[in-house]
């Protein structure tokens, strides 16, 4: 079993908070929007960390981490893009491949909408953990946490850190 923090779009701003919520887990994942190297590096310093860069990362983060990630954890097949949209409204960028080679387990960030929904057509599951820095027009910042096992995913949580 992994157990795995999720975030997105802190934007140069990691609440202390953080640390106490994936106290417990065993990778942090980031779908982006960093905004800073010194956020990633704190980040990777406390758990294993994998992301991917976002819109508004600087090179510095862009040579350190990929546009899209794609990676087995504990045989679920899971794809991480910042830009990626959700069922029905994936974006153009990874649309196609999206539906010829779909993941199990598809993870994006951008829009600082919480979602977390199954797409049935292509039999995964999407995960957008929100915003959990303070900038942009989000009210409440969020994380999410879950566990994979074998092949399935549980233990699904949300949490809030607070309004922004």
């Amino acid at each position: 079993m992994t157990k795995i923090g999720l975030l997105s779009d802190t934007h140069g701003y990691l609440d202390d908070a953080v640390f106490k919520h994936f106290k417990e887990v065993d990778e942090i994942w980031h779908a982006g929007d960093f905004g800073t190297i010194e956020l990633a590096d704190q980040l990777a310093a406390f758990k294993p960390l994998r992301g991917v860069y976002g819109n508004i990362d600087g090179a510095d983060i862009r040579l350190q981490y990929p546009e899209n990630l794609r990676f087995t954890c504990e045989k679920v097949d899971v794809w991480m893009t910042h830009i990626g949209g959700y069922p029905d409204k994936y974006s153009p960028a990874v649309k196609r491949t999206i539906y010829t080679k779909p993941p199990g387990l598809f993870i994006s960030g951008h829009s600082h909408i919480l979602k977390i929904m199954f797409d049935k057509k292509i039999n995964c599951l999407h995960i957008n953990p929100g915003a959990a820095g303070k900038q942009g027009w989000h009210r409440m910042q969020t994380l999410v946490r879950f566990c994979i096992s074998e092949e399935k995913i549980h233990t699904l949580e949300v949490i809030e850190l607070g309004k922004t």
